[in-house]
């Protein structure tokens, strides 16, 4: 029977319950049949991706540490290899090595599948997809879910299923491996080019992940110090903290690590190693961006004379004045969304100008020497190679970004909307919102509520000090400049969830307190926002 898979979408990524506590969790269930759908549905799209019967195709399979990743991978596998499919079981492996099983030569697979949930709770999986272009888009998932969905689709797979293809494993994530110690003994460049790292200590934090191979098989060897990392072991229980460099307790803990142990520098994963964070060799963390601040300032070490920097839009006006003013690099924010800000990167190179890094706040990072793949271990990597070269000097990695400032305050508020259509008063808001920063002159609101001119103070919407920031890609983001505060607010949507986050930074004392006020006073018009957080 048909079932609606649609509600799995999650951007470019399917995301779905693997294992279902609650009545609600049904409507997104990502189960065995589920799985079986979607694989046959990916199988139809690879072959008129690249007019090939399934027959002829070669697909890869790997999964992280989540407990439903195994059972999930054998019923992916058995769905393909039923229809004349060879497949390649990767076993435990990272989301980026997925997709260089399509690019390394002794394996040329023409897709990839990696079982992930990245961060989620460990109830929760999902899928991701590659073939040799890269990670599939928004559209792509969308009509392999729809194909999913339809019996009739999927029967055009029927003359194929007498033909029963083989399932063999490969060992992908020692190739991978390879290609990173490689990367770093060419890079570090050292008289004893086979231990390139001896003299450093490192801690590596993979969250009970699947980023373990990183200290095991890529820093060890090399010569590190790695005795001090931390959860290299899988367990999809992670049970010692969140596999995410954006968890608060997490970052706490691989910083106490760094600091008791002595160590030079540290590196925490995400579950499936496409994001990473770091910590300096004093334990503090490298906030998200002063890493963006880092990855750039690497690209510059490197000899990299001018290029754009592509970023997410939340980034701050100290990361702007970084990049351009210290760096002379160009920094270009885009949408959110890791997808946005490479697919972003990608064009402007397409258009002529060179964007040699993608990056969001979030830990994505993606170079373009690096098929622009988000890879946490690549970016790590390049952190590594700047370590081993600035040991020597005495200096550590926070030498790089010595010119690079955070804001005093920072904060964000998430504004929830209170109606059924929210993405439509959303886009009101903003709109309104634009329209009144736009006028030369300060505004107020009609008894109808709507924006008018005003002649005299009388209940003025006083815009004073404040302006908007063009080119702007989402929502709308306001500069500061007043007596009392110097900063910025980013509004926006959220494109799922019922809500307006609100990014703000400041660079004076209650700078932050003093744009909420100002914003508060513009969107308490609007009953359906509850503004008790702002």
């Amino acid at each position: 029977m048909a079932r609606d898979l649609l509600a799995l979408q999650n951007g470019s990524d399917i995301r779905g319950v693997a294992i279902c506590e609650k009545a609600e969790d049904e409507a997104k269930k990502l189960d065995g049949d589920a799985a079986e759908r979607i694989a046959k549905a990916f199988l139809l799209f690879l072959s008129e991706k690249l007019a090939k019967k399934p027959s002829e195709l070669y697909v890869a399979v790997g999964r992280d540490s989540r407990l439903t990743g195994e059972e999930l991978a054998g019923r992916l596998a058995r769905a393909l290899s039923a229809h004349g499919c060879k497949v390649g079981d990767a076993g435990l492996a990272s989301t980026p090595a997925m997709f260089m099983a399509t690019k390394f030569e002794s394996i040329d697979a023409d897709g990839a599948i990696m079982i992930t949930a990245s961060h989620l709770p460990k109830n929760r999986n999902g899928f991701k997809f590659f073939t040799k272009d890269g990670g599939l888009e928004k559209a792509d998932i969308r009509k392999i879910l729809e194909t999913a969905s339809d019996d009739e689709k999927l029967a055009e797979l029927a003359e194929f299923a007498k033909i029963q293809a083989e399932v063999s494993e490969i060992d992908l994530m020692q190739k991978y491996s390879a290609f990173l110690r490689d990367k770093i003994k060419s890079g570090v460049g050292a008289k004893d080019f086979e231990k390139p790292l001896s003299g450093l200590k490192i801690v590596i934090d993979a969250g009970n992940g699947a980023g373990g191979f990183y200290a095991r098989d890529v820093l060890a060897p090399l010569g590190a110090d790695v005795s001090d990392s931390l959860f290299l072991e899988p367990d999809g229980n992670f049970p010692n903290h969140i596999p995410n460099p954006e968890d608060e307790d997490a970052m706490k803990s691989i910083s106490s690590q760094v600091s008791k142990s002595g160590a030079d520098f540290g590196i925490i994963f995400d579950t499936d190693v496409d994001r990473a964070g770091a910590v300096d060799e004093s334990g503090k963390v490298i906030s998200r961006n002063a890493m963006i601040a880092l990855a750039a300032a690497i690209l510059k070490d490197e000899g990299i004379a001018r290029t754009t920097v592509v970023t997410d839009s939340v980034t701050s006006n100290e990361l702007t004045d970084f990049i351009e003013n210290v760096l002379k690099f160009k920094h270009h924010r885009f949408k959110r969304g890791y997808k946005n800000v490479i697919n972003e990167s990608i064009a402007l190179n397409i258009r002529g100008e060179d964007s040699e890094l993608a990056i969001e706040t979030s830990g994505h990072g993606a170079f373009k020497e690096n098929y622009f793949l988000d890879d946490g271990a690549y970016l790590a990597t390049k952190i590594v190679i700047a370590a081993a070269k600035l040991k020597p000097l005495g200096k550590g990695i926070n030498s790089l970004i010595t010119g690079f400032k955070e804001p005093l305050e920072s904060i964000e508020i998430r504004v929830n909307i209170n109606c059924e259509n929210f993405s439509k008063l959303a886009d009101r808001v903003i709109a309104d919102m634009n329209f009144w920063l736009s006028q030369k002159s300060c505004m107020r609101r009609n008894q109808n509520g709507e924006l008018e001119l005003i002649d005299n103070d009388n209940g003025c919407l006083c815009k004073c000090g404040m302006s908007l920031v063009t080119p702007n890609f989402e929502g709308i983001r306001i500069n500061f400049d007043t007596e009392k505060v110097k900063g910025w607010a980013l509004l926006r949507k959220s494109l799922h969830e019922s809500l307006m986050p609100i990014n703000i930074e400041a660079q004076t004392e209650g700078g932050t307190a003093e744009i909420a006020k100002r914003l508060k006073e513009f969107l308490k018009n609007y009953k359906e926002l509850d503004l008790s957080k702002l």
